[in-house]
């Protein structure tokens, strides 16, 4: 519902222009939020400052055990991605390397009644699916690995969170491209 008050700037991440490094974001990293003078740049503080900043009911639970549990799922979101995007180089299928972190998504689902991480829909959501999309598309075409093997909590969510009209608004366009693009940065083939 921010359509109205922040102005989207679509970038060629692979060619990013000058401007943007110079005059936004020095780290170059995508994405950068400018609002009240002030630049946010990583996604995990993003969310939060979005989520603080502007109106509109928050995606943060006050049940301080919810939020407790919630800093120690962004915490992991870096391991996570981390293990996951190493995972596609040097080995001919990752599965020994990615079932742990996948695990541990799917027994942090088990902790809150309901589909969501917290329970209900939350920033701890938002922190995971753009990468869980992503990289379910990948392993799943280039690694015929079901990242929802055995884990019934992970398919549910991604059931869910498939659902919100929001989240459809960001999906990935076209997996052959992101594809394509992941082959090419990870695996070296074009």
């Amino acid at each position: 519902g921010l359509q109205d008050k922040i102005k989207l700037v679509p970038l060629n991440l692979p060619n990013r222009p000058a401007w943007y490094k110079e005059k936004v974001y020095p780290e170059n990293k995508v994405p950068a939020l400018e609002h009240n003078g002030k630049i946010i740049g990583e996604s995990l503080d993003l969310i939060k400052y979005v989520d603080s900043n502007f109106e509109g009911p928050s995606l943060l639970p006050d049940d301080p055990e919810k939020k407790k549990f919630f800093e120690e799922l962004l915490s992991f979101v870096d391991k996570f991605v981390g293990t996951v995007f190493t995972s596609f180089k040097g080995s001919d299928h990752p599965k020994a390397a990615v079932d742990p972190v996948f695990d541990h998504l799917e027994n942090a689902l088990h902790k809150f009644d309901g589909p969501f991480f917290l329970g209900e829909f939350s920033l701890a959501d938002i922190a995971y699916i753009p990468f869980i999309e992503r990289f379910q598309i990948f392993l799943s075409e280039v690694f015929q690995y079901d990242i929802t093997a055995g884990r019934p909590k992970l398919a549910a969510w991604i059931e869910e969170v498939n659902k919100l009209d929001p989240y459809k608004q960001t999906k990935v366009t076209d997996p052959k491209e992101l594809v394509a693009f992941y082959k090419q940065r990870f695996l070296g083939q074009k």
